[in-house]
């Protein structure tokens, strides 16, 4: 990877940072907005699904925009417009208008991922491109995973419209680098595509429907297991929102050092062997935080695991994903962003009803096994050649 190459990954992981860290702003701040803003802690529990919904929702949308009309174009007004909803949220006076503020939020953060590994895609050669789609995610990831520290620590010392201030002042950076770095950036466009045509190409052949399906399984299962790890911490060893934050980032840490390592491991290995090495880990990881997590350097080393496992997965999936539309590569990015974060989505939800059920350790448990089921199915689902229907009824006859 050249210098500017360097300097771009770094560019649009910033940007990543920023959003996976807004992500999670909400949650440690919840109260401290419910108290100001005089409102019952459920209903100002809308803010995130005023979030959430838009950002899943337009992730499928920025995509094909950026096919269509040049992805620095698209994704240098998207931050724009981040950065401004942000700085409104400081301003949020009712429930109504933060929800509102919260919702532009969302929808101009759903930009940032599928168009930076469609921008990755165009400028790296597959030889490199699992090393730089690794090291983008992991900075990203590390944003999620300090964004309750981060966020916790803020509100602390100033308040809850002092996160989002800050939030917006940290976004102008990335912004002011992608105006810097404008011209550098390619600027392919194809007017003559569809917005949601290339989705229905993308599913209709079973190498592409094959690997979002996994990605699906790898967000509801990871994702799953991530998101409520800082619940496990708080339960287990009653620590604050400071402390979780720093505990959880091990993952961030480690997708950060995962993501510098895949590439390579991709090229001695096979990207194949580097999939299942990042299974065989996140698989790992909750075994080790259902069977040891109550001792505090098991419960690092699981969540480090987990990032690990998380960045090696991810990365060779979306490398993957980069070859599957060269012209529509902005729909297949945003088709596995879709499933990664829909399936997080399905997966936190899944989670609650097992935490309910079955109890918080359990859920580790549980994800674990799946995982391990995951590991499987992809021995059979992801190949080199095109796997046909009647392919896998013949693997399943033979088992």
């Amino acid at each position: 990877m050249n210098k500017d190459g360097n300097k771009i990954i770094l560019l649009l992981g910033l940007a990543g940072f920023i959003v996976m860290a807004d992500n999670w702003v909400v949650s440690p701040i919840l109260p401290a907005i419910s108290q100001n803003l005089t409102l019952d802690i459920s209903r100002a529990g809308l803010l995130i699904t005023a979030y959430m919904i838009p950002f899943g929702i337009f992730q499928i949308i920025f995509g094909p925009l950026a096919d269509r009309y040049g992805k620095k174009q698209v994704i240098t007004l998207a931050m724009i417009m981040f950065t401004i909803a942000t700085g409104l949220c400081a301003l949020g006076s009712s429930l109504t208008n933060l929800a509102i503020y919260r919702a532009l939020t969302g929808v101009f953060a759903a930009s940032v991922m599928p168009i930076s590994l469609a921008l990755i895609g165009d400028m790296f050669p597959i030889q490199e491109r699992q090393g730089a789609i690794g090291t983008f995610m992991g900075i990203s990831f590390l944003g999620q995973g300090l964004s309750m520290a981060i966020g916790g620590t803020i509100a602390y010392f100033l308040n809850w419209r002092g996160v989002f201030g800050i939030y917006a002042i940290l976004a102008i950076i990335p912004t002011l680098l992608l105006l810097k770095n404008y011209k550098s950036l390619p600027s392919e466009k194809h007017p003559g595509n569809k917005i949601f045509a290339p989705y229905a190409k993308l599913l209709g052949t079973s190498r592409s429907l094959f690997t979002y399906f996994i990605v699906l399984l790898e967000g509801i299962f990871i994702v799953g297991s991530f998101s409520y790890g800082g619940a496990y911490i708080a339960k287990t060893y009653g620590f604050n929102y400071l402390y979780i934050g720093l505990i959880m980032t091990a993952f961030g840490i480690m997708s950060v050092i995962g993501g510098r390592m895949s590439g390579k491991l991709a090229a001695k290995m096979g990207a194949r062997k580097v999939l299942s090495l990042g299974l065989v880990s996140a698989a790992m990881a909750d075994i080790i935080i259902y069977l040891y997590g109550d001792i505090l350097g098991m419960l690092i080393l699981g969540i480090a695991l987990l990032g690990l496992g998380f960045i090696f997965t991810h990365s060779t999936l979306l490398t993957r994903a980069t070859e599957f539309a060269q012209k529509a590569r902005g729909a297949a990015m945003s088709l596995v962003a879709f499933c990664f974060m829909g399936g997080g989505g399905i997966g936190t939800a899944i989670g609650g009803r097992v935490i309910a059920a079955a109890g918080l350790d359990n859920l580790f448990l549980i994800n674990g096994l799946a995982l391990v089921i995951t590991l499987l199915l992809s021995f059979v689902l992801i190949r080199d050649h095109v796997v046909e229907p009647n392919e896998i009824k013949e693997m399943i006859r033979n088992l």
